[in-house]
This record gives structure tokens, C-alpha cells and sequence, in this order.
């Protein structure tokens, strides 16, 4: 049977600690967010870069091979989706000021989650579409002659814009401390 117990028989049970470990389970939980955010980016950057890279070199190897000049512009496209790790962590380094106030991370820890995977997954995809527009592109450059490489590059604008807009809308959406 469970009698009433006062506020020193609480804390002679450990009820403090266990509401310090409450909070530290909160704060892991935002700062995951916060990890999550730039490395799912970062993930979508590599994806991107990697399979661009590998049409690159499937590009200038058929050059080469026609003794033609490797072109340049391919490292362009090639590039692009970097960005988007950028973004993130442009959101991440935000998210650190909410992190070093543990009051404000405890209350909004599960908004921080929410905006990490929300910054995460929009990086994450934008940079990896860009990549596979990339790849498309790299081949479009190589069996055309060169051509269209505007229109390309107007392509993996329209979708680093994705890549913007979830850094921006998530920026907007970060507790003040």
C-alpha cells in the first residue's frame, strides 16, 4: 500500500535525479535532431557527388577515347549537390543556441527533433536529385556536343531551390532563447 509522502521523502527516493535524467533524455533527444539534420545532408551530398562523379568519368573516358579534350564543365554539375551539407549546417549551428540553454531545448526537444529530420530529409533528397540530375546532364553534355549546359544547370537550380527553402522554412521555425 502506498501512503503520501512529502517532498524530502521524494528526494530521499530519487525522484530529483530521476527528473535530471527526464531531462537529459529530452536534450539527447534535440541534440539528435541536431545531428541528424547535417549528417543526412551530408549523406545526400556524397550520393549526389558520388553518382554525378561516376558519369563524369564515364564521360571522359569516351572522350579521351575519341581523343577529344576532357571537358571541364561536367565538374560543375558534378559539384552542385555540396550545397545542400551547407544548408544543414547553417541549420545546425542555429540549433546550437537553442542546445546550450537547457531550458528551452528540454521544452522544445521534440520541435528540434522534428526540425533536424525535417532539415535532413529535404537536404537529403535535394541533393541527391541534384546528382541524378547531374548524371543525366553529364551524359545530355557528352552525346550532344556540348550543348544545353544552361538549361542544365536551370535544372539543379529548380531543385537546389528545394534545398533552400527547407533551410529557410526551418530556420524560421527555431525556438529564440
Amino acid at each position: 500500500m502506498i501512503d503520501a509522502v512529502t517532498s524530502n521523502e521524494l528526494s530521499s527516493m530519487g525522484m530529483v535525479s530521476m527528473l535530471a535524467v527526464t531531462d537529459t533524455f529530452w536534450r539527447f533527444l534535440g541534440q539528435m535532431g541536431d545531428v541528424l539534420a547535417f549528417g543526412m545532408a551530408a549523406f545526400g551530398s556524397a550520393i549526389g557527388i558520388g553518382i554525378a562523379g561516376q558519369a563524369a568519368a564515364g564521360a571522359w573516358a569516351k572522350e579521351a577515347k575519341a581523343g577529344r579534350t576532357l571537358s571541364f564543365t561536367y565538374i560543375i554539375l558534378v559539384g552542385m549537390p555540396i550545397s545542400q551539407t551547407l544548408y544543414a549546417m547553417i541549420v545546425m549551428n542555429n540549433m546550437h543556441t537553442v542546445l546550450n540553454n537547457p531550458e528551452v531545448s528540454v521544452t522544445n526537444a521534440g520541435l528540434l527533433l522534428g526540425i533536424g529530420l525535417a532539415t535532413g530529409i529535404g537536404e537529403m533528397l535535394s541533393a541527391w536529385m541534384q546528382g541524378r540530375i547531374g548524371v543525366a546532364g553529364i551524359r545530355a553534355l557528352s552525346e550532344g556536343e556540348g550543348k544545353g549546359f544552361a538549361f542544365l544547370i536551370i535544372a539543379m537550380g529548380i531543385v537546389e531551390t528545394v534545398g533552400v527553402f527547407t533551410m529557410v522554412f526551418m530556420l524560421g521555425v527555431i525556438p529564440s532563447v
